[in-house]
């Protein structure tokens, strides 16, 4: 082989190399998103996730892709969630609900965890403080812990007559005793005696509202848990069919046939940690990340619960809303 023939097989070659390098899709982004409750609980949630990522400029399925997991309002499936995601080589999991963190939190050390609507971060034990996380995990908290006494403040607002309130919550959430206390000062302020249910289970709601029954409750305050997400719509249903007035924080659940929710907003809270994800992807390292906190509040009060119950809403409460559902 003479040495032009040579030096055009070389040429030949390096070309055809650079071209099948360039005709091999570059590998992207894989993160994992781990939903506490069901896909349809979680619908809107994953929405304003998926419209954060779009306005930071990444495209689903061909800038990034997403592993979705979902426990389905239960505590059990999770440890097998978190090994499945770990195991499919995820470069970070969204996550939201304390219990899905902690649950992340023991499954990887490594995998950085951007977290949404935790009530408490630093006394669940998941990050060191609020300023400086440490560790792999930051994220978003929903600051339940001083919201419930506002939620049953606005309760008794709506409805003054009430002297009896259920707390509804889940025994799977570990910030239950937490959330607790702030409601029960509250409570003594405006004078209002408290019954606390707890369920574990879907099956165990019947049973929670005959409690409310042979307790009394004028009125039921919905604490935090993905179980509770879950079954919002049945909820809404026992508690309309009892006749009792009902809060909880998230907006999901006023639409879904509770009387009003009060809090932060979900979508909000779900479309800002697309931001932790792009900081992450861009070299930033959870321990340096801030924990944010809410910044948009919605108060929602649906009218035709309260027509179906027999309640009229005073136009003051009325005014304060940002969305009445008619």
């Amino acid at each position: 082989m003479n040495t032009t023939v040579f030096w055009l097989l070389a040429v030949w070659f390096f070309a055809f190399l650079s071209l099948a390098e360039a005709q091999q899709p570059a590998k992207i982004p894989r993160i994992g998103f781990l939903a506490s409750g069901s896909p349809s609980a979680y619908a809107s949630r994953t929405e304003a996730f998926r419209q954060g990522l779009r306005q930071l400029g990444y495209v689903e399925g061909k800038t990034i892709a997403i592993e979705y997991r979902y426990a389905e309002g239960l505590t059990n499936p999770l440890p097998d969630l978190v090994a499945d995601l770990v195991r499919v080589n995820v470069e970070i999991i969204v996550t939201s609900s304390t219990p899905a963190t902690l649950a992340l939190k023991n499954g990887t050390k490594t995998i950085p965890i951007v977290f949404v609507a935790v009530s408490d971060p630093v006394g669940s034990g998941l990050v060191v403080s609020l300023a400086r996380p440490g560790g792999n995990l930051t994220g978003l908290s929903n600051q339940l812990v001083d919201l419930v006494g506002k939620e049953l403040e606005l309760l008794k607002q709506a409805v003054p007559k009430i002297a009896r309130v259920t707390v509804l919550g889940s025994t799977a959430n570990p910030d239950r005793a937490e959330l607790r206390k702030p409601i029960e000062v509250v409570a003594r302020s405006l004078g209002v005696r408290l019954q606390i249910v707890d369920i574990g289970e879907p099956k165990d709601l019947d049973g929670a509202f005959s409690q409310m029954t042979k307790g009394r409750a004028d009125a039921v305050l919905l604490r935090g848990g993905a179980l509770l997400t879950d079954q919002r719509i049945r909820i809404a249903e026992l508690a309309a069919l009892n006749s009792l007035p009902t809060i909880r924080w998230d907006l999901p659940f006023a639409e879904a046939g509770g009387l009003m929710s009060y809090g932060p907003s979900s979508a909000d809270m779900f479309r800002r940690a697309a931001t932790f994800v792009d900081k992450i992807l861009k070299g930033a390292r959870p321990a340096d990340l801030p924990i944010e906190q809410p910044t948009k509040f919605e108060l929602v009060i649906n009218l035709k619960t309260a027509e179906r119950i027999g309640l009229t809403i005073s136009p003051n409460v009325l005014a304060r809303a940002d969305r009445v559902i008619r």
